[in-house]
């Protein structure tokens, strides 16, 4: 017999014992076309690769996978890899701490390895459920798994990016992160041209193409951290800081994480930031939330606060004649 039809049937064994809790050395026999022997060969090679294949003896026993220190490679069958597949992407869009990412990446160690056959069942499938993160928000699939393969190997992306006042560039970056926030996905990586970090959504990107160029991974700054500020600060005339008295676990509950940020502070209350390009507006929901709170910063915003305070109290000083 072949090194080949060994190691082939020696897979199957190990398909066959990921099928069901049990088999008895008869049934495995009987499956594989081969004797009881030449099942204990195999079932001896998996446990020298480190699976944990536990024999059972007497009437009734026979053999069991079970579980090891570590997760050992699967083998799906095609409904099975396309069922996993569709489930990853599903996942992608998850609220649970570390789920999305962990899923992307394991979606696209998934796609690198799919018969190109099972692929394009997958993407049948992708093409019914458009929307990855959110209602208004679609990704394209592709892009998803093409950015997640580029973080993990660290090759360059080029792609058009549509910008905050509609401009139309082309970028060339070497990509670090995918991160969530809200209802959208976010990029962070090194732009080339521009020489500095910058932060992408996924949604404006367009013509996402990987590159063969493989950079050495530099030092970065903590990514989410990083898309957080970026996404409240950066694109507003205005920072704002407000001192509230509150437990910062309930203001983030109450503040979208693409909206503003909670810093911790001391003796029962936290620091809200928030970008604006219109204090008014920030004061308002300010008041909505209903905590007593100090303006820290601009200036600007105290401004507004009084003249929200003006109109409201003359508000209620009126009454219907």
């Amino acid at each position: 017999m072949t090194v080949e039809s060994t190691t082939e049937r020696v897979l199957r064994v190990l398909a066959l014992l990921q099928s069901r809790p049990s088999w008895t050395a008869d049934e495995l026999a009987a499956e594989l076309g081969v004797t009881d022997r030449s099942v204990r060969r195999d079932v001896d090679r998996l446990r020298a690769l480190g699976y944990p294949v536990r024999a059972t003896p007497g009437v009734g026993g026979g053999y069991q996978l079970g579980a090891g220190t570590r997760l050992p490679p699967l083998l799906l069958h095609d409904d099975e890899a396309i069922a996993t597949a569709v489930s990853l992407r599903l996942a992608s869009g998850s609220t649970i701490a570390g789920a999305a990412e962990a899923a992307l990446r394991a979606l696209a160690k998934l796609d690198q390895v799919m018969p190109p056959r099972l692929r394009a069942e997958v993407r049948a499938i992708y093409g019914a459920t458009e929307t990855v993160v959110g209602a208004g928000t679609e990704i394209d699939a592709d892009t998803l798994l093409a950015l997640a393969r580029a973080c993990r190997d660290a090759t360059r992306v080029r792609f058009r990016y549509t910008t905050r006042q509609e401009a139309d560039d082309e970028r060339t970056v070497e990509p670090v992160r995918m991160v969530a926030a809200g209802q959208r996905w976010y990029l962070m990586a090194w732009d080339v041209d521009r020489d500095d970090w910058r932060t992408f959504r996924l949604d404006r990107m367009r013509d996402v193409s990987l590159t063969t160029w493989r950079f050495r991974p530099r030092q970065h700054p903590d990514p989410v951290s990083y898309v957080q500020r970026s996404v409240t600060e950066s694109p507003y005339r205005y920072i704002a800081r407000i001192r509230l008295r509150a437990d910062a676990g309930q203001v983030r509950d109450m503040v979208p994480p693409q909206v503003g940020r909670v810093e911790d502070d001391e003796d029962g209350w936290c620091v809200l930031v928030v970008g604006a390009d219109d204090p008014d507006w920030v004061v308002m929901h300010v008041a909505r939330m209903g905590f007593e709170a100090v303006v820290l910063e601009p200036p600007k915003l105290r401004a507004a606060a009084d003249r929200l305070a003006t109109h409201l109290a003359a508000i209620a000083s009126r009454s219907d004649r």
